[in-house]
């Protein structure tokens, strides 16, 4: 997933859909949420369900389950969720629209403050509200805007050239949405992702006598 070794991948994966029904839970009045109800919403085996809450220091209570809140407080102190990420997205283009117009990520402490590309028909403009720099100023306006976390949406070609300016600027930690593995120093964090793995496993379900397949 990046440089730094994170244990439990699939796990931290897991945790955002775990949160979306936990805070539903709490939503509807509920203390408690059972393992088992999560698990069959999900479908996942109980066991795995414990096995990922208990990497976020947290536990069950017997015969009642997870306590609500603090299993919600848990989930997004794991993830750090807890606390605002400014961030910049270096490629104005169309997957650059649909990011900074997903509302979710400001509920999750992402907020994209500025966009950046080598196009100046963009340059001054604007998407969803988030002002458009030139790449030439992307090291003086992340460090203006103190931003920790650049999303790279520019062709394929630049990826490479790009990853290196965003990592001159400061940032350490890029989430990468394009087909290239980037090359970064040591101590800077990549997220690859591949929009097509999804589609693919889509397509695998869809087969005629297809196995069963557990997200």
């Amino acid at each position: 997933m990046n440089r730094l070794k994170i244990p439990a991948a699939p796990s931290v994966r897991r945790l955002p859909a775990y949160l979306h029904l936990v805070k539903q839970a709490q939503e509807e009045g509920y203390d408690f949420i059972s393992g088992t109800v999560i698990a069959q919403e999900l479908n996942l085996e109980p066991i795995q369900v414990r096995k990922d809450f208990a990497i976020t220091g947290i536990t069950g209570v017997p015969k009642r389950g997870f306590p609500v809140a603090p299993l919600i407080a848990a989930i997004e102190r794991f993830l750090g969720w807890d606390a605002k990420r400014n961030a910049v997205i270096v490629g104005a283009g169309n997957l650059a629209t649909a990011l900074t117009g997903y509302q979710e990520f400001k509920f999750h402490g992402l907020h994209f403050l500025a966009a950046f590309d080598s196009d100046e028909a963009k340059v001054g403009g604007d998407i969803h509200g988030v002002a458009i720099y030139a790449v030439r100023d992307l090291a003086e306006v992340t460090a203006r805007l103190d931003a920790k976390i650049a999303a790279l949406t520019v062709p394929s070609a630049a990826a490479q050239e790009t990853a290196a300016a965003i990592v001159g600027a400061g940032i350490r930690a890029i989430w990468n949405f394009t087909n290239v593995k980037i090359k970064v120093p040591d101590g800077v964090s990549v997220q690859r992702e591949d929009l097509t793995s999804g589609y693919a496993m889509l397509c695998v379900m869809m087969q005629p006598h297809a196995p069963r397949v557990k997200e």
